[in-house]
């Protein structure tokens, strides 16, 4: 192989100079032997000593996902693979199209070689009854579907397969952390493993009453408070939170409602818990914002009382012409 022959010391501003001319090969790896280094060119040039030295080459990673199943799916398959999955902790969950059904084990493996991650699950279902849970099947790596998730400097351990958690929604708990005040009472009525009471009680000093109906979340959620360092106080509750809410024996100053699928069912328990200029931050599907503040104003009406529209955002897009919103509303 053409190597330029450079003393060790030159080598990194000699590198950058061939480099900016076009003139390194990229794919060989510069060779260090002695007091000199050798730096692989695809010409030649009278600047700099020129001897041929053997080079190993460089080891060729894909770029993306569908570079690395180009010599196993059609181009069609490809382009109608979804090749964004979801990544928590070391374990990758992929959405594998109907088409591509008999593909998945190609489809799994590869994902475990580009990602380097632990395990491979697939979709199989939608998420599903008041747990909230999707039925996954293993493709590839270790089968083990408990791990822990890192966000925002938390540790969250769960469970994929027992347990709802999307990590698509990292950002949005940052912001909701980002706007609570210390000394805050907060409530989240379906608080799953506790990514929002997690994030928000490390980086506050408030009370969190953390409610889910689901055995598995709770129990998990207490792991991970101890997993974490926290300035504030987490209480958790295994629950329906229209029947427990009547245990608790003050109002609280934000609800916490992600529960986008069901939410505005719960709304009238929200308002009812949320003291007089509290913040309620509601989640919905929808394809405007328009239907969750009507939904919003019309169970703060039934109340007696009125919202006040703080914010209004985009989460995530869940289908074409479909999202994942929020909307904050003071309660006045």
């Amino acid at each position: 192989m053409k190597c330029v022959k450079v003393p060790l010391k030159q080598l990194n501003d000699v590198r950058i100079k061939l480099m900016e001319n076009d003139m390194m090969n990229m794919e060989y790896k510069i060779k260090a032997s002695g007091d000199f280094g050798y730096i692989p060119i695809n010409e030649d040039t009278d600047d700099y000593e020129i001897v041929d030295v053997e080079l190993e080459p460089m080891k060729k990673v894909p770029h993306n996902f569908s570079e690395l199943l180009k010599n196993e799916l059609t181009d069609e398959e490809i382009e109608n693979l979804r090749t964004s999955f979801d990544t928590v902790g070391d374990i990758v969950i992929l959405e594998i199209p109907e088409e591509l059904q008999d593909k998945k084990q190609i489809i799994g493996d590869a994902a475990l070689k580009f990602t380097k991650r632990k395990s491979i699950y697939m979709k199989k279902s939608a998420i599903k009854g008041t747990t909230r849970v999707r039925d996954l099947e293993f493709l590839s790596g270790k089968d083990d579907s408990v791990t822990i998730h890192r966000e925002h400097g938390a540790r969250l351990k769960l469970d994929v397969r027992e347990v709802y958690f999307s990590p698509r929604l990292a950002t949005e708990r940052k912001r909701v952390m980002e706007s609570v005040t210390d000394g805050e009472r907060i409530l989240d009525m379906f608080c799953g493993i506790g990514p929002f009471p997690i994030v928000i009680a490390r980086n506050k000093d408030v009370d969190i009453t953390a409610v889910d109906i689901n055995e598995s979340a709770i129990r998990y959620l207490d792991e991970n408070i101890k997993l974490n360092k926290l300035k504030g106080n987490i209480q958790t509750c295994l629950g329906d939170i229209r029947q427990v809410s009547s245990e608790f024996n003050s109002k609280f100053d934000r609800i916490i409602m992600n529960l986008p699928g069901l939410a505005y069912t719960f709304l009238d328990v929200a308002v009812n818990l949320i003291e007089d200029g509290g913040i309620i931050n509601y989640y919905e599907f929808s394809d405007s914002y328009e239907q969750g503040i009507k939904r919003l104003k019309s169970a703060a009406n039934e109340a007696g009382k009125e919202v006040e529209i703080i914010n209004c955002r985009k989460v995530k897009s869940t289908s074409p012409g479909e999202w994942h919103v929020a909307i904050d509303g003071k309660i006045i």
